[in-house]
Protein backbone atom coordinates (compact mmCIF):
# COMPACT_ATOMS: atom_id res chain seq x y z
CA UNK A 1 0.00 0.00 0.00
CA UNK A 2 1.24 3.37 -1.26
CA UNK A 3 2.00 6.20 1.38
CA UNK A 4 0.93 9.51 1.49
CA UNK A 5 4.10 12.04 0.91
CA UNK A 6 4.44 14.38 3.94
CA UNK A 7 4.46 18.01 2.82
CA UNK A 8 6.09 20.41 4.88
CA UNK A 9 6.18 23.64 3.96
CA UNK A 10 8.38 26.40 5.48
CA UNK A 11 6.70 29.22 7.28
CA UNK A 12 6.25 32.00 5.15
CA UNK A 13 6.54 35.25 7.16
CA UNK A 14 5.51 38.25 4.76
CA UNK A 15 7.17 41.14 7.19
CA UNK A 16 11.00 39.41 6.39
CA UNK A 17 10.42 39.59 3.06
CA UNK A 18 9.19 43.32 2.66
CA UNK A 19 12.36 44.14 4.80
CA UNK A 20 14.44 41.71 2.15
CA UNK A 21 13.04 44.21 -0.61
CA UNK A 22 13.40 46.90 1.05
CA UNK A 23 16.55 46.27 2.16
CA UNK A 24 17.62 45.42 -1.33
CA UNK A 25 15.60 48.22 -2.82
CA UNK A 26 18.64 51.01 -3.15
CA UNK A 27 20.67 49.05 -4.89
CA UNK A 28 18.26 47.95 -7.50
CA UNK A 29 16.86 51.33 -7.39
CA UNK A 30 19.61 53.82 -7.17
CA UNK A 31 19.37 55.88 -10.33
CA UNK A 32 15.45 56.31 -9.46
CA UNK A 33 15.94 57.22 -5.79
CA UNK A 34 18.62 59.64 -6.74
CA UNK A 35 16.04 61.17 -9.21
CA UNK A 36 13.35 61.55 -7.04
CA UNK A 37 15.65 62.89 -3.95
CA UNK A 38 16.91 65.73 -6.72
CA UNK A 39 13.08 66.65 -7.86
CA UNK A 40 12.36 66.27 -3.32
CA UNK A 41 15.16 68.86 -3.59
CA UNK A 42 13.39 70.90 -6.13
CA UNK A 43 10.27 71.00 -4.48
CA UNK A 44 11.82 72.00 -1.13
CA UNK A 45 13.87 74.88 -2.88
CA UNK A 46 10.69 76.18 -4.87
CA UNK A 47 8.66 76.84 -1.35
CA UNK A 48 5.92 73.85 -2.67
CA UNK A 49 6.07 71.81 1.06
CA UNK A 50 5.07 75.23 2.59
CA UNK A 51 2.69 75.70 0.56
CA UNK A 52 1.27 72.25 0.77
CA UNK A 53 1.10 72.54 4.49
CA UNK A 54 -0.36 76.08 4.32
CA UNK A 55 -3.52 74.47 2.14
CA UNK A 56 -3.81 71.21 4.28
CA UNK A 57 -3.88 73.47 7.15
CA UNK A 58 -5.99 76.01 6.07
CA UNK A 59 -8.08 72.70 5.47
CA UNK A 60 -11.84 73.60 5.65
CA UNK A 61 -11.83 77.33 5.37
CA UNK A 62 -10.08 76.92 1.72
CA UNK A 63 -12.77 74.76 0.62
CA UNK A 64 -15.46 77.22 2.15
CA UNK A 65 -14.26 79.76 0.52
CA UNK A 66 -13.56 78.40 -2.97
CA UNK A 67 -17.14 77.06 -2.62
CA UNK A 68 -18.37 79.93 -1.96
CA UNK A 69 -16.75 81.59 -4.46
CA UNK A 70 -17.99 79.32 -7.25
CA UNK A 71 -21.97 80.06 -6.23
CA UNK A 72 -21.38 83.13 -7.51
CA UNK A 73 -23.30 84.29 -10.73
CA UNK A 74 -20.17 85.11 -12.29
CA UNK A 75 -18.56 82.08 -11.33
CA UNK A 76 -21.11 80.21 -12.96
CA UNK A 77 -20.83 82.36 -16.32
CA UNK A 78 -17.33 82.26 -16.19
CA UNK A 79 -17.25 78.10 -16.01
CA UNK A 80 -20.24 78.31 -18.72
CA UNK A 81 -18.18 80.29 -20.98
CA UNK A 82 -15.35 78.42 -20.63
CA UNK A 83 -16.90 75.22 -22.22
CA UNK A 84 -18.88 77.33 -24.69
CA UNK A 85 -14.88 78.69 -25.97
CA UNK A 86 -13.59 75.11 -25.38
CA UNK A 87 -17.22 73.79 -27.61
CA UNK A 88 -16.11 76.73 -30.15
CA UNK A 89 -12.58 76.15 -31.17
CA UNK A 90 -13.29 72.24 -30.92
CA UNK A 91 -15.62 73.08 -34.07
CA UNK A 92 -13.08 75.31 -35.82
CA UNK A 93 -10.84 73.23 -38.61
CA UNK A 94 -7.28 73.93 -37.54
CA UNK A 95 -6.22 75.07 -40.82
CA UNK A 96 -8.51 77.71 -40.69
CA UNK A 97 -7.29 78.54 -37.59
CA UNK A 98 -3.67 77.87 -38.82
CA UNK A 99 -4.30 80.92 -41.67
CA UNK A 100 -5.98 83.05 -39.22
CA UNK A 101 -2.79 83.40 -36.95
CA UNK A 102 -1.15 83.61 -40.00
CA UNK A 103 -2.80 86.89 -40.94
CA UNK A 104 -3.03 88.32 -37.62
CA UNK A 105 0.86 87.36 -37.10
CA UNK A 106 1.37 88.75 -40.62
CA UNK A 107 -0.60 92.54 -39.98
CA UNK A 108 -0.58 93.18 -36.62
CA UNK A 109 2.07 90.91 -35.07
CA UNK A 110 4.49 92.79 -37.07
CA UNK A 111 7.35 95.03 -36.27
CA UNK A 112 6.74 97.38 -38.96
CA UNK A 113 4.73 100.34 -37.90
CA UNK A 114 1.02 100.09 -38.56
CA UNK A 115 -0.30 102.18 -41.41
CA UNK A 116 -2.03 105.16 -39.82
CA UNK A 117 -3.46 106.36 -42.47
CA UNK A 118 -6.43 105.29 -44.02
CA UNK A 119 -6.14 104.48 -47.68
CA UNK A 120 -8.42 106.62 -49.66
CA UNK A 121 -11.73 105.57 -51.62
CA UNK A 122 -10.39 104.75 -54.93
CA UNK A 123 -7.50 102.62 -53.65
CA UNK A 124 -9.93 100.49 -51.54
CA UNK A 125 -12.12 99.72 -54.49
CA UNK A 126 -8.43 99.08 -56.52
CA UNK A 127 -8.22 96.57 -53.12
CA UNK A 128 -11.75 95.11 -54.32
CA UNK A 129 -10.38 93.31 -57.49
CA UNK A 130 -8.25 91.08 -55.51
CA UNK A 131 -9.63 87.86 -54.94
CA UNK A 132 -8.14 87.09 -51.67
CA UNK A 133 -9.60 90.13 -50.21
CA UNK A 134 -12.98 89.27 -51.86
CA UNK A 135 -13.00 85.66 -50.10
CA UNK A 136 -11.97 86.76 -46.75
CA UNK A 137 -15.12 89.73 -46.90
CA UNK A 138 -17.16 86.98 -48.01
CA UNK A 139 -15.98 85.05 -44.86
CA UNK A 140 -16.69 87.97 -42.29
CA UNK A 141 -20.29 88.97 -44.15
CA UNK A 142 -20.99 84.92 -43.68
CA UNK A 143 -19.57 84.76 -39.66
CA UNK A 144 -21.85 88.35 -39.54
CA UNK A 145 -24.84 86.95 -41.10
CA UNK A 146 -24.97 83.94 -38.91
CA UNK A 147 -24.79 85.90 -35.57
CA UNK A 148 -26.88 87.69 -36.28
CA UNK A 149 -29.63 84.94 -37.05
CA UNK A 150 -28.88 84.12 -33.64
CA UNK A 151 -28.78 86.96 -31.88
CA UNK A 152 -32.42 87.10 -33.33
CA UNK A 153 -33.17 83.69 -32.49
CA UNK A 154 -32.41 84.65 -28.54
CA UNK A 155 -34.20 87.89 -28.53
CA UNK A 156 -37.18 85.97 -29.94
CA UNK A 157 -36.82 82.73 -27.48
CA UNK A 158 -36.13 84.98 -24.40
CA UNK A 159 -39.56 87.74 -25.70
CA UNK A 160 -41.90 84.48 -26.41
Amino acid sequence: MARPIPLELPQRDPRQELLTRLESAPAAHAEALLDAYELIQQLHEKHIFETLRGVLGAGDKLVETVTSAAETPESIRALRNAMILGKMLGSINPDLLQCLAVAVGETLGSERKPVIDPPGLFSLLAQFRQPELRRSVALINRFLDVLGNQLKRQGTAQSG
